[in-house]
């Protein structure tokens, strides 16, 4: 059953005889904090976790909340329409604003004027709620747990899951129990850079659905390639021109996801190319996972889900463009890991691709055995173990204080 409401979301699945629930004692509950309810990796990877727990873990309710709709939706909706003009109108000035506010030298950053606002609902969602765990997927609310974790106030295990290849200075550090960390390198900098207990630390890469497995490619050895083109759910980047760039009778075939923008849709209708298909947005994740085996490339934007759908399957990456802010620096992140290639504006995309392949794929190949090599606990099973045995560590501490 999935309900929604103002601000929250609630995921109750019943499933009988799960061994897994021994040692937690009745009905237990794990809040899940993104942040905006416009569709985001944010909200992807809560709902990829609930569905983990789900699945292994009958009894447990999931509820999603998004901390600032339920304070106030209005100023909810105003501030995702100020976000999505600032970034189409203003990239440059959004990016600037962006490192300025939330990546910078700092370890950590003070936000006195948010605390003031958002601290007392924090506190009423959590009295009412009563959580055993608490997953936070975007920063904001987990610095205002951290700020009420650092006061001794009695609040259930805090997880920070990163949807990003960095972490931004708005996650909360200090008082944060554990944390799911994309990559080493985010791992040493935790440890390195706040302190964090190394045992505190799980390398699960970003948590991606169930159903994308994983595959094993092999070097191409013609050039009659099929790529899937992404611009994310709802169809951002600059795809209706790099479409209209390639030529008719390419041996590039390219399959176009084009989310829920049905002008991007009729826009390439109308190219009528032989190789060239649109394709409508697509829900379900074992179709994204037959599509991602039908193809051998992808070219998007670097977006945390996306691109760990991709990495994967082990298919070569190809950065089309980025949004200002956190894809800027991802893109950034995953070029010194030499995981994407960024695409030249002023060349022709299939001579690049072509070229990746004749010159760059075994080298690719190798990066990419490297990153997947570091995701000790990244398997759904793995995650949804630890969560369980948090919670259970948790229970009996709360028993033994009593």
């Amino acid at each position: 059953m999935i309900s929604l409401w103002r601000g929250s979301s609630v995921f109750n699945i019943s499933y009988a005889n799960s061994e897994s629930m021994k040692g937690l004692n009745g009905m237990k509950k794990i809040l899940f904090f993104p942040l905006l309810r416009m569709p985001s990796g944010h909200h992807q990877v809560a709902d990829t976790i609930a569905n983990y727990i789900q699945k292994r873990n009958p009894t447990i309710t999931c509820k999603k909340i998004d901390l600032l709709s339920t304070w106030n939706p209005i100023v909810e909706s105003v501030v995702t329409r100020t976000y999505l003009e600032w970034i189409h109108h203003f990239p440059k000035s959004y990016a600037k604003a962006y490192r300025h506010m939330a990546h910078s030298t700092k370890s950590q950053r003070s936000y006195k004027y948010y605390e003031i606002l958002f601290m007392k609902k924090m506190k009423q969602i959590l009295r009412e709620e009563k959580p055993d765990l608490i997953i936070c997927t975007h920063g904001f609310p987990s610095y205002i747990l951290s700020k009420l974790k650092m006061k001794s106030e009695n609040i259930a295990p805090v997880i920070n899951v990163y949807t990003d290849f960095f972490i931004n200075d708005v996650w909360g550090k200090k008082g944060i129990d554990y944390h799911f960390v994309p990559n080493q390198k985010v791992r040493k900098d935790l440890i390195q850079q706040n302190n964090i207990s190394e045992e505190q630390i799980f390398i699960t890469g970003i948590p991606i659905a169930e159903q994308i497995e994983e595959s094993i490619r092999t070097k191409k050895m013609n050039e009659n390639y099929r790529i899937l083109v992404s611009g994310g759910s709802v169809g951002l980047g600059n795809i209706t021109d790099l479409m209209k760039q390639q030529k008719n009778d390419s041996k590039i075939e390219y399959l176009v996801l084009c989310g829920k923008n049905e002008h991007l849709f009729r826009k390439l209708e109308k190219l009528n190319r032989a190789n060239i298909h649109p394709l409508p947005y697509i829900s379900s994740r074992e179709e994204m996972n037959h599509l991602y085996d039908d193809v051998d490339a992808i070219v998007t934007k670097p977006g945390g889900v996306t691109i760990s759908e991709a990495l994967k399957k082990r298919l070569p990456i190809f950065i089309h463009s980025a949004l200002p802010g956190q894809e800027e620096i991802n893109l950034t992140k995953l070029k010194e890991l030499n995981l994407v290639h960024e695409l030249e504006q002023n060349q022709s995309l299939s001579e690049q691709i072509t070229g990746f392949f004749s010159h760059s794929f075994d080298e690719f190949q190798h990066s990419l055995k490297s990153y997947l090599m570091e995701l000790k606990t990244g398997n759904p099973d793995d995650i949804s173990n630890m969560i369980h045995s948090f919670m259970g560590a948790n229970e009996e501490r709360r028993i033994a204080v009593q």
